[in-house]
């Protein structure tokens, strides 16, 4: 269980961590707009629908962080208020859940389900709504847009994580799988194919499938009768237990290697003890307890320890998401001194940030901010993820370097 800190080092949520020194606390007491009311900060995810688990994992955290600011005065003298809307699983009611909201914040976070944030990312550059996505898909951010923001790893991140971790541990060839339905999906399918030969990585299967799908004994198959090492599926939501249950099931020896979408118990728990052994990535703030003692642990046993003792486990994958988007934001609003959109824009875009997703650093050509060297590479041990030891190495060098 993670260490419970006592009555929060507020002081590190009003500060947030910043990675240089000299980001936080800008901005003065009041509001450049002269504005007292509250702070309106929009939140849309999915709370019914297919990934109803994961965005309900982020409202959680959105709160928490919105809690923790109030409790410290708020922002710039005011309180902060959320306004929370379900896209329901569905790009479609993601733009219905924004056009609703528009006209009453002041800046956007969400949705967590890619095809969703692709949907709403238009309407926010339209409107010059300051936007903090969930979601990893690449495409939010090649070409750049320059009011919308990527909170989470971007695919092609993780891809390049798991490949430089295949060509450490002597894998030559791979198995991929992916979710033809799902952009976060495709987008990680891509930057892996793109970027094997870089890592000296052959792919000899390389299947899509449909989220919908609930029967993966022909990949399995395929994968038993080709020369692949390893077997990575990339895939969110159901499909991550359905296909991991069916693996063990199978028989097949080829390790299953996982991407972040499963690392929490919403995928932990139906798994069981058939989870043990297995691979799985996850955000640097998964696997807090295993770093050093730093900036990057403070910030994350800031929201750590608080989330458990709320809710009684410890804050999964999509949880940091939500929390780091919460801290970039805030601190954008401080560093801004007002919620004057395009300041708040120009202020995200001079970003440098340590939050429990790793070290933020935006700016006018790169509006995803992080680097893979703050993903980790975990094996799920005794029903919990542990940083492989080529992972820990990688992550101590990482946050040393931070202090």
């Amino acid at each position: 269980m993670r260490k419970l800190l006592a009555p929060l080092m507020g002081l590190v949520l009003a500060v947030a961590v910043a990675a240089c020194g000299g980001n936080a606390g800008s901005g003065g007491s009041g509001s450049g707009s002269g504005d007292q009311g509250p702070i309106k900060v929009g939140l849309i995810v999915s709370l019914t629908g297919n990934y109803t688990p994961l965005g309900s994992e982020d409202k959680k955290a959105v709160e928490l962080a919105v809690e923790q600011v109030n409790a410290q005065g708020g922002l710039l003298g005011r309180k902060v208020e959320l306004v929370t809307r379900d896209d329901k699983t569905a790009p479609d009611q993601g733009i219905v859940a924004y056009n609703q909201i528009k006209g009453d914040i002041d800046a956007l976070i969400g949705p967590v389900f890619s095809n969703s944030a692709l949907a709403v990312e238009p309407l926010a550059q339209r409107d010059k709504m300051p936007y903090l996505s969930l979601a990893p898909a690449q495409e939010q951010v090649e070409p750049i847009k320059s009011y919308v923001f990527v909170t989470p790893a971007l695919s092609s991140m993780y891809a390049e994580r798991y490949l430089q971790y295949i060509q450490a541990e002597g894998i030559r060839t791979i198995a991929v799988a992916w979710d033809s339905k799902s952009a976060y999906s495709v987008s990680g399918h891509k930057a892996m194919t793109a970027l094997a030969a870089k890592y000296g990585v052959t792919i000899a299967v390389d299947e899509p499938y449909e989220t919908t799908n609930s029967d993966f004994s022909a990949l399995f198959q395929h994968v038993r009768d080709s020369s692949a090492q390893a077997l990575v599926f990339w895939g969110s939501g159901a499909p991550g237990v359905t296909a991991a249950k069916q693996y063990v099931a199978s028989g097949l020896k080829t390790p299953l290697f996982l991407t972040a979408s499963q690392a929490s118990k919403l995928w932990l728990e139906p798994m069981g003890a058939a989870a043990e052994g297995m691979t799985v990535q996850s955000a640097i703030g998964v696997i807090g307890d295993a770093l050093p003692a730093g900036k990057q642990k403070q910030v994350i046993e800031q929201m750590a320890g608080p989330y458990q003792q709320k809710h009684g486990y410890p804050p999964p994958q999509f949880a940091q998401d939500g929390y780091s988007a919460s801290l970039l934001l805030f601190e954008a609003i401080r560093k801004a001194g007002s919620t004057d959109k395009a300041k708040v824009q120009q202020a995200l875009e001079s970003m440098d940030l340590v939050t429990p997703n790793g070290r933020f650093r935006y700016s006018a050509t790169d509006h995803s901010g992080l680097s893979p060297e703050y993903i980790s590479v975990n094996t799920v041990k005794n029903g919990t993820f542990v940083p492989t030891e080529w992972a820990m190495q990688q992550l101590t060098k990482t946050v040393s370097a931070l202090g």
